[in-house]
């Protein structure tokens, strides 16, 4: 699992598993969910992410073996 932000386009970009994406669909204007052919759930991107979310905060917990 990756997470990104990109302060520039304020941008947050959740990566759950390091897949091909075979589509992307628009949840809302500014979100977007990326799925692999088989539609499972591989990525989530937030525009403008900072007015949406905690950005400055990332906590991390129960991570498993």
């Amino acid at each position: 699992m990756k997470v990104q932000y990109f302060e520039d386009t304020d941008t947050l970009y959740i990566e759950f598993r390091a897949e091909d994406i075979a589509e992307t669909r628009d949840l809302d204007e500014n979100t977007t969910l990326d799925l692999d052919p088989e539609g499972n759930l591989v990525a989530i991107t937030l525009e403008h992410a900072s007015t949406r979310t905690d950005v400055r905060r990332l906590t991390l917990e129960g991570i498993a073996a």
